[in-house]
């Protein structure tokens, strides 16, 4: 998982390799912590302004952390590529609602529905990595 940024803006890339065949949830978590098995470590989705679960982008609402679905083959890789840029996210700044780093990447065993609330019925964690600069 890659995160940059150019001009005040951050462009989110995914390529996953090891996971099963199908739809899979990718969510930005409050913690960059790995430690337990089941990724619960990691904490739930982020989202430090408090809104509902929703789909990236949605004018509704969705929390900063809702990144989306994605599809794995049947050779177990994956990717997923945000297709804006954005500037709702920050890399190592000191706004504490956009900053990504210290947070967690969590690919969920299943797809997001972007209607369950608070975390899309997305099933278990199946991996889990750290945002670090």
């Amino acid at each position: 998982v890659t995160f940059t940024q150019e001009n005040g803006k951050v462009t989110f890339m995914a390529e996953l390799t090891g996971l099963e065949p199908g739809t899979h949830a990718i969510h930005i978590h409050e913690k960059a912590d790995c430690s337990s098995a089941d990724g619960k470590s990691a904490g739930g989705h982020w989202n430090p302004t408090k809104q509902k679960h929703g789909r990236w982008g949605d004018p509704k609402g969705y929390h900063k952390g809702d990144i989306g679905n994605f599809e794995v083959g049947n050779d177990g890789k994956g990717t997923i590529t945000l297709t804006t840029t954005t500037d709702i996210w920050c890399i190592d700044c000191e706004d504490t609602t956009k900053n990504v780093v210290g947070k967690g990447i969590i690919v969920h065993a299943g797809a997001d529905d972007y209607v369950s609330q608070p975390s899309g019925d997305a099933g278990g964690r199946v991996s889990c990595g750290g945002i670090i600069e």
